[in-house]
């Protein structure tokens, strides 16, 4: 059995498209194990809830408040993640750049999703800038990737896969976040599994 920790600071969508593929046996041989949040109210842990998966709330802001450093966050983080078994830590949404006082201890076992192609609108707001870039005239395609997060750099690690995401003219932000969220849901699945060397089954019909 592989097992997953899932990290998580939204709605968790991409959790949940694990979480399906799991369930329906698409994703054979595998389990989240743990669902961590920095945001108390995020609604992917009602998700790993309803599912019966453990989940852990780490907030950063009593560690600022304490003048202590995000290196003593993310060292406890870890120390977190150690009570579980985890064979991948994946980031579906996670909000904050982990240091290497965390990925230390999961060395080429942290990969991240990120709705552009490499090298392309790192950090946020990846989608509303392809969008606003197509608008000018500059692209006609975004993309999605999949990568490992190897040190503390912004979604510019080593790809795992990469999708091609085209833009028509008629798209409105929403049209685009969409069938960029589509691929996002299918290449995780294929991404984690790549990763895990498990074979990916098909879909029930």
């Amino acid at each position: 059995m592989n097992y997953l920790a899932v990290l998580v600071s939204g709605r968790g969508t991409n959790l949940q498209a694990i979480i399906d593929a799991i369930d329906e046996g698409i994703l054979p041989d595998t389990q989240v194990s743990v669902v961590v949040s920095n945001r108390k109210d995020a609604y992917a842990l009602r998700r790993a809830e309803a599912h019966g998966i453990p989940t852990i709330y780490h907030p950063l802001l009593p560690y600022k408040k304490a003048g202590r450093s995000r290196r003593e966050y993310d060292e406890d983080l870890a120390k977190k993640l150690a009570q579980y078994p985890v064979d991948l830590v994946v980031l579906a949404g996670w909000m904050h750049i982990l240091s290497s006082s965390f990925l230390r201890h999961y060395a080429n076992r942290v990969i991240n999703i990120h709705p552009a192609l490499p090298g392309a609108f790192p950090g946020t707001h990846a989608i509303e800038r392809a969008y606003e870039a197509f608008k000018r005239g500059e692209i006609d395609r975004t993309g999605v990737m999949v990568h490992y997060v190897p040190d503390e750099g912004v979604d510019c690690g080593p790809v795992i896969i990469q999708r091609e995401v085209p833009i028509y003219p008629q798209d409105s932000l929403e049209d685009l976040e969409e069938r960029i969220h589509r691929v996002e849901h299918e290449i995780y699945i294929q991404a984690i599994a790549q990763v895990l060397g498990v074979k990916l089954r098909p879909r029930r019909s």
